[in-house]
This record gives structure tokens, sequence and C-alpha cells, in this order.
């Protein structure tokens, strides 16, 4: 009998445990979606509607999709900028990790002569930089401004990426790299063959943060970049924004609209264009990084 009760207190534990978590779960993910939510109803919001309705807009009462004609109808000069975009996002996240990768091995192997003295270097970067205006001098002189190398080949390795990444290099076991040696297989045969498809989470993880590092970046754009053809979509749809109004918008354009969008509009239309290709990509990227993300937190 108190066996079975027992069993039953358990079990009725279990229960309201998994109830009170799936409640909790749920609440965030409500906190989580509920901005993007809002986001995506102002941009779908006609000029009259948004001005009767003082309080946030959670589902509209007449779809208007004035704001995305607004930003679509840039034509090319759109297309152009996600195409810099993407190319920027796959070319700087392979360079990322190929680059990374190969100073995060070289790092976590003991007998590197100086390797305390280049940690220490690295280090001395995440703290201190030459400045704005210096770097800008630098890029000039290599004449890489005006170019898409200059948005990829200065933040070429994140120091605190490669101390993560070396830091789960070191947790490999010395044993696997040791029989490859003795089997004549070179250091750069060793990562490709052995601690690159060990360390796949890991990477995942790693290009998820430079990819949407390069996804999102806009200010290097500004300062390295006055060819408006060479914009990413970043900057591109920042200076609609900030240019354009429901009062400068040019007469021809206005003829084929029913209603004026309205600059909240414009925004969230700029918001959900810029960021819905990125949510779109992150699903098939989830497994490796939660994957990476438990694979470093179990190996510190």
């Amino acid at each position: 009998m108190k066996k079975t009760m027992s069993r039953m207190e358990r079990k009725m534990g279990e229960t309201a445990f998994r109830v009170a978590n799936y409640s909790f779960l749920t609440f965030l993910m409500l906190l989580f979606v509920l901005p993007f939510l809002v986001v995506l109803s102002t941009s779908l919001v006609s000029e009259a509607e948004l001005l009767r309705r003082s309080s946030f807009i959670l589902v509209p009462q007449k779809l208007d999709f004035g704001a995305y004609h607004v930003l679509l109808s840039q034509g090319s000069i759109l297309y152009n900028a996600y195409g810099i975009t993407i190319a920027r996002v796959v070319i700087g996240t392979a360079l990322n990790l190929a680059f990374t990768s190969m100073m995060a091995y070289g790092l976590s192997r003991r007998q590197l002569p100086g390797r305390s003295a280049i940690m220490m270097f690295v280090f001395v970067t995440m703290v201190f930089n030459g400045g704005l205006v210096p770097n800008y001098l630098l890029m000039k002189y290599l004449h890489l401004t005006n170019t898409l190398w200059v948005l990829m080949l200065p933040g070429l390795i994140s120091a605190w990426n490669m101390i993560v990444m070396r830091s789960f290099f070191s947790q490999l076991p010395e044993n696997l790299e040791e029989s490859a040696t003795i089997d004549g297989a070179s250091p750069i045969r060793i990562l490709t063959r052995i601690v690159f498809p060990l360390s796949l989470p890991t990477f995942a993880t790693i290009g998820l943060f430079y990819g949407v590092a390069h996804w999102n970046a806009w200010f290097d754009a500004v300062i390295y970049i006055n060819d408006v053809n060479k914009y990413p979509v970043q900057v591109l749809m920042r200076k609609i924004v900030l240019t354009m109004t429901s009062q400068d918008l040019n007469a021809e354009l206005m003829g084929a609209l029913t209603a004026k969008p309205t600059p909240q509009s414009l925004k969230g239309a700029m918001i959900i264009v810029t960021t819905l290709p990125i949510i779109c990509v992150y699903p098939f990227l989830q497994k490796h990084f939660v994957k990476g993300v438990l694979t470093g937190s179990i190996k510190g």
C-alpha cells in the first residue's frame, strides 16, 4: 500500500512538474513571439488604422501591403543588396571558420612555442583597438574600401570565438592525433580528417554566430563603402527608412498605392524583410547549435 501511494505521489509530482514546465516555456515563447507579431502587424496596417488605434496592433483589421510595395519596388538595387549580403554571409562565414579553426587548433597544442605570448596578444585585442580613423586609413591604404572584402577581412577572426573553439579542441583526446601522426598524417590532414568531423557541433555554433553577425552588420558598410550599388541589404533598408517618409514618396509610386504607408509601417516592413531570411535558415542549424552549446557546457 505504501509503495502504491509512493508511486502515485511520484507520478503526480512528475505531472505537476511537466505542467509547470510547459506553462513556463509557453509563457517564454509568447514573450519572444509577441514582439515579432506586433512588428508584422504594424507593417500591414494603413495610415488611417494606425492613427485610429493608439495601442499596439496585434491583429490588423485590414491588410495593407503598401509598405512592402515601397520596399520591393526598389527593383534591382534591392536584389543586388540581397546578393551582396548573401555573398558576405556565405563567403565571410566560410573564411571566418577556416581561419578561426586553424588558429584555434594551433593554439590548442601544448607543444606550440610561444603559445602563452600569442594568447596574451589575442586577449589584448578583446580590450583595446586602434580606433575608427586608423582602421579606415588602413583599409584605404590596402585599397579595400568600396569592395566586398572590406566587409569580411577586418573581422576575419573573432578573439572570443577563437578562444571558445580552442577550448573545445583542447578537450579532444591526444591519443587520436598521436595515432594519426604515427601513421604519417600531417597536421593539416589531422585537422581536416579527424578534428573537423569531431567538431561539427562547435563549427555549427560558431558558424551561426558569424553568419548572424554578418547578416546584421551595417556600420562597417556605412564607413567603408560609398557606392550605393555595393550596399548590403541592412544599409539599404536603413537608408530607405531614414529618407523615405510618407511625404517623400514620389508621385509615380503613390499613384499605385491606395493609402500612404506610414514611417512605422515602413520600419516594420524593413524589419520583416531583413529578418525573415535568417529566421528561415535557423531551423536547419538548430540541432547542431543545441548540440554544440550542450557540448561546450559539459566540457567547459
